[in-house]
């Protein structure tokens, strides 16, 4: 756990100070080194136009860690609402959104992109937007179990006997039992969402050249695998290595939760 929270901080930290670290300009050309290998000039080699494949690859971080973290919290942030609703209402209102849920993951969700991404102009913010906005049923139905069980308690009982209101219910007893859950899902939809822009962009309907993502960096290099291998390597090995890291995180902090029951908390007089 603690290695794999290590190489994301680091992942995330090169994206943040790209420009400083970078060896090469982002648009840099070297005419003199197109399609070179490895070497010490480049040690990721150059494409087509003769870039620096380890620039592009630190700028493409930006990117497609970007998409995977600022969708993951979307994800997380209407999966929760609506999954804390229905688990707590209950009856009709958890019926109508739970099966709304199951409606929206019984559609393919690569397919549904795809078609949303060609349909609108593809951006970095419209990626962000519906790649979150089909990430968050998982989430909900976690929620909902956690929150239905959390509300059967004692100290939520004595919550609401002393005159507590639903909100302040929720916000104070209920969803801190609930954190440990959100942020296994979190973790789990940051890979998620890398793997899906890297999907989109892999076949052309994700984040458009120039813009640099790991995604369409396989995309381009697809004509050329068998002669230039280094340019879908590379991307590949990252997007790997950061969808690996955060699925460990996420099954390492599920496993710390599950050896540590919820404490047990006692609702102060002015609840």
């Amino acid at each position: 756990m603690i290695i794999a929270a290590a190489i994301l901080a680091a992942l995330v930290t090169l994206a943040v100070i790209a420009p400083a670290v970078a060896p090469y300009g982002f648009d840099a050309i070297d005419l003199a080194r197109r399609r070179a290998a490895p070497s010490a000039h480049h040690l990721f080699g150059t494409d087509q136009l003769g870039r620096d494949l380890l620039t592009r690859i630190l700028y493409g971080a930006r990117v497609s860690l970007a998409i995977g973290l600022v969708s993951a919290a979307l994800s997380a942030a209407i999966g929760v609402t609506i999954g804390a609703v229905a688990g707590y209402a209950g009856r009709i209102v958890d019926a109508a959104l739970m099966r709304f849920t199951d409606a929206m993951l019984s559609v393919p969700r690569l397919p549904l992109l795809m078609i949303a991404a060609a349909v609108f102009d593809p951006s970095v913010a419209l990626l962000i937007v519906i790649v979150g906005a089909v990430g968050w049923m998982e989430t909900a139905r976690v929620v909902r179990a956690e929150v239905q069980s959390i509300a059967s308690r004692d100290f939520v009982t004595a919550a609401r006997a002393s005159g507590a209101r639903t909100p302040r219910i929720l916000l104070r007893h209920v969803l801190p039992g609930v954190i440990p859950v959100i942020a296994v899902a979190l973790t789990l939809a940051v890979g998620r969402g890398i793997l899906l822009e890297s999907a989109l962009s892999f076949f052309g309907v994700g984040v458009q050249p120039p813009t640099a993502s790991w995604g369409n960096m396989l995309y381009q290099a697809q004509a050329t695998m068998s002669t230039e291998p280094w340019l879908g390597v590379f991307p590949g090995a990252f997007i790997f290595l950061t969808v690996g890291c955060c699925n460990v995180l996420g099954d390492a902090v599920g496993a710390h939760r599950d050896d540590h029951d919820p404490i047990v908390r006692v609702p102060d007089r002015r609840s």
